[in-house]
């Protein structure tokens, strides 16, 4: 085995000068330093990550860090150490978990809580730490290894990257006291968007990173790091002491895996598939390619995304048809319409591509309406988006809730280019559309990645999957998907009975199956990876319209002990401490993401605030003392006024008790201050200029049924292609589909009342043929019959729900 460095010279940290750079005069930061250390066996990782705060003031403090987490993790502990104490956290529902730590405050204890903000961003304050005190905080997660071309990829976010908040700013009190305000369109921005330092900060954050590495019985050949400079000692890999958090940590690990079955003995499964030596024949396709060209996309990145959008563009024949698409602010097209892929064309598209610099504001929404529009209506052919994005939004849910039904119905790949990519959400999206997500933090690996992306835009090895053999418990097993070349396929769930099961699916049109024996393990990251990914399935139907499976998330969550959006780790001190409340709250600023761009004015321009409103003007900020006084909160180059009281917030307009939680429990807005961002400008809150606010989006009440009747027509279509009695488990998936449609549109209740029908499939008595004739019938009217009215749509006035439930 040999390790391998990936030419770390072009990832060296930004030397240690600039302007912007603090000092007080009681000493740095609280986030002293962070500790990851990683146990990876085969294709599963264990990580504990030991986050270090001390309180260099004179006074009580709150401290508050907002850090990524890799986005397909289960967080399945938190604890908290301090004053030779040790308290365990308790997983609670999210608005218990706040009334429980503010509580906590103001009786004078310790206390501290970690909350999931988006699927890689979390969130932990830590409140009342006396003055000189040192607090320790420890999260343990499990976390399941992609595996692709022979070589399995460990991959650890170390900076959540300003990301592009649109929509208008929402009046009175943030939920956060990050840098940017709350919206209509992401009600929790201030929650998502730390202040950034600027490069040269002295003494950053200590940070140190292990990886111990066992094979697990396959053949280790290589290990290749990616950015960051490493050592090996035996089995374990080491960060080189005095890197920064600044982008990722990428380790790569090459061996051949193998098709296996996982049981755990407690009822959890963990399936892998290689794909199988088939060639399938090329179906024409028509392909949308998406590429961002907002102004966080500056520099290598614009670069290695060009690259890639051409790249992408020469893989397509004279039997296929493509449009490309730039955007940031507006959108702007190649030429009009899909086109076939001549060379003319081929070479036309390629010339805009060279054209495109970065600039403006990362607005998602409006190409992917545009890219929906254009693969509306395409029988025969297969219908491909490809989005090359960083990723850096803010308004994930949003976007899914107006797309994710149409998105569904078509291949979906992302290629995400950052070296601290948003690849929670890129990999929600990829889902969607049952295709892949690539991530390229570097130009060095845009080569490799490309070569795997080619091969996804290509049809898939095998389609229409299904489980049998194996009691599995109705909707727990995770999107099957397809098999494509070099991508096995990875399936977790829970079952009642069995040792084997046979994978069943379409492969070149004929039936294809493979049966897997099955050995019981002794691992429990089985099923938190399970209940990790079966939540985050759940949590993007809630996100596109279901909102009735809160409930059921909460109860994944607490039954599973894993973290997820309706639920917090909250650790209380039974010792009292203090006399009341911080009287001191602090924000921790976080580094900026390796390879971005500085803004041209930084005196006048905090640095990547303009991510938060990205083409807005810059605007003046007074530089206060260094010498940080009670009742601010740490900003990027001055200070903000924060509440530290309930009786401020309640004086800013917080109504606690129109958000209450279980049991009349006051709930929280936000996991930190409601003031310092406040509605006034003097608060220090940023808003828009009104010459880049975002059109206001259609509601997805707004549309017909005209809008997704091509996805209908090939639900229909496959319906009618079954060969013998159908399977329970394509009906229910199907139903799962139909049923997301109908959330798409606002509500259809004839297709919601089909969808929940099918859904009940693998329910025991259940008439599977008779359900797909009703099916048949049903579809068959709605594809055939006019446009339906829009039904459905949100009553004005609705009162705004709690910032984690966003709507």
């Amino acid at each position: 085995m040999k390790i391998t460095s990936l030419e770390p010279t072009r990832c060296l940290p930004v030397p240690d000068a600039g302007f912007g750079a603090l000092r007080t005069a009681r000493g740095n930061l609280p986030l002293e330093s962070v500790d990851v250390s990683a146990d990876i066996s085969g294709l599963l990782a264990e990580v504990e990550v030991t986050q270090g705060f001390r309180n260099p003031y004179d006074v009580t403090l709150e401290a508050t860090y907002v850090f990524p987490l890799p986005d397909r993790a289960a967080v399945t502990g938190f604890r908290m150490e301090a004053d030779d104490r040790v308290i365990d956290g308790v997983l609670k529902e999210r608005g218990q978990a706040r009334a429980d730590y503010d509580r906590a405050l103001r009786e004078g204890k310790r206390a501290a809580i970690a909350e999931e903000d988006r699927p890689d961003v979390f969130t932990i304050t830590v409140g009342n730490l006396l003055p000189g005190e040192r607090v320790t905080v420890r999260l343990t997660l499990s976390q399941p290894l992609p595996y692709e071309d022979g070589a399995a990829t460990f991959r650890f976010p170390l900076v959540v990257a300003p990301r592009y908040i649109p929509g208008t700013p929402l009046d009175g009190p943030g939920a956060g006291d990050g840098t940017a305000p709350d919206t209509d369109a992401v009600p929790d921005a201030s929650r998502i968007t730390p202040p950034v330092l600027l490069p040269g900060f002295p003494d950053p954050v200590r940070l140190s990173l292990t990886a111990t590495i066992d094979p697990a019985g396959l053949d280790l050949r290589e290990l290749a790091s990616s950015l960051h400079v490493v050592e090996e000692e035996g089995h374990t890999v080491k960060l080189r002491p005095g890197e920064r958090l600044d982008r990722d940590f990428i380790l790569r690990l090459s061996f051949e895996a193998s098709t296996a079955l996982q049981l755990d003995g407690r009822g959890a499964f963990s399936l892998t598939v290689l794909p199988p030596a088939l060639e399938s024949p090329r179906t024409p396709r028509d392909l949308v390619l998406l590429l961002d060209r907002s102004g966080s996309m500056g520099g290598w990145k614009m670069v290695a995304a060009r690259r890639a959008a051409a790249r992408i563009v020469d893989t397509l024949t004279e039997q296929d048809r493509f449009a490309v698409l730039t955007f940031d602010s507006v959108v702007e097209e190649a030429f009009e319409g899909l086109m076939t892929a001549s060379d003319r064309n081929r070479y036309r598209a390629v010339e805009h591509l060279a054209r495109v610099d970065a600039r403006g504001g990362t607005e998602l929404l409006e190409p992917l309406r545009r890219a929906i529009s254009l693969l509306h209506d395409q029988d025969g052919r297969e219908r491909v988006l490809v989005l090359v994005t960083d990723g850096q939004v803010g308004h994930e849910d949003q976007i899914l809730e107006q797309t994710g039904g149409a998105l569904s119905a078509m291949r979906v790949h992302t290629v995400g280019i950052d070296r601290a990519v948003n690849a929670g959400f890129l990999g929600r999206l990829a889902g969607l559309g049952a295709g892949r997500c690539e991530l390229v933090e570097s130009e060095d690996r845009l080569d490799a990645a490309m070569e795997q992306i080619h091969r996804r835009i290509g049809a898939p090895l095998v389609t229409d999957l299904s489980l049998k053999g194996l009691d599995v418990e109705p909707g727990t097993v995770t999107h099957l998907g397809s098999i494509f070349p070099g991508v096995p396929l990875r399936v977790h769930g829970r079952y009642r009975d069995g040792s084997s099961v046979t994978v069943r699916g379409l492969a070149s049109g004929a039936p294809w199956e493979q049966q897997v024996a099955g050995t019981v393990v002794d691992n429990p990251a089985i099923r938190a990876v399970w209940a990790r990914a079966h939540l985050r399935e759940l949590e993007d139907r809630y996100a596109m319209g279901e909102h009735e499976l809160e409930a059921e998330i909460v109860r994944v969550s607490l039954e599973n002990g894993v973290l997820c959006r309706f639920t917090a780790y909250v650790a209380i001190d039974t010792r009292k401490v203090a006399e009341g409340e911080p009287e001191h709250r602090v924000i921790q600023p976080v580094e900026p993401p390796s390879g971005w761009e500085m803004p041209q004015n930084p005196p006048m321009m905090p640095f990547m605030a303009q991510a938060a409103v990205m083409a807005a003007p810059p605007r003046p900020m007074s530089i206060p003392d260094p010498g940080f006084a009670p009742g601010q909160s740490h900003g990027l180059m001055g200070t903000q006024e924060t509440g530290a009281s309930d009786a401020t917030r309640r004086s800013r307009g917080v109504d606690w008790e129109a958000e209450a939680g279980p049991g009349g429990a006051p709930r929280s807005p936000g996991g930190g201050s409601a003031g310092g961002f406040g509605g006034s400008s003097a608060g220090g809150r940023m808003s828009p200029s009104p010459r880049f606010a975002p059109p206001a989006a259609p509601r997805p009440g707004g549309l017909g049924l005209e809008s997704v009747r091509a996805q209908l027509v090939v639900e229909l279509d496959r319906l009618r292609a079954l060969l013998g009695a159908p399977d329970p488990l394509y009906l229910a998936d199907l139903g799962s589909r139909l049923s997301a449609l109908a959330a798409f549109l606002g509500g259809h209740p004839e297709l919601a009342a089909l969808g929940h029908e099918l859904q009940t499939a693998e329910q025991p008595g259940v008439d599977a043929e008779a359900l797909r004739a009703h099916a048949i019938e049903v579809l068959t009217a709605l594809t055939s019959g006019s446009p339906s009215a829009p039904t459905g749509s949100p009553a004005p006035g609705t009162p705004r729900r709690p910032f984690w439930k966003r709507t």
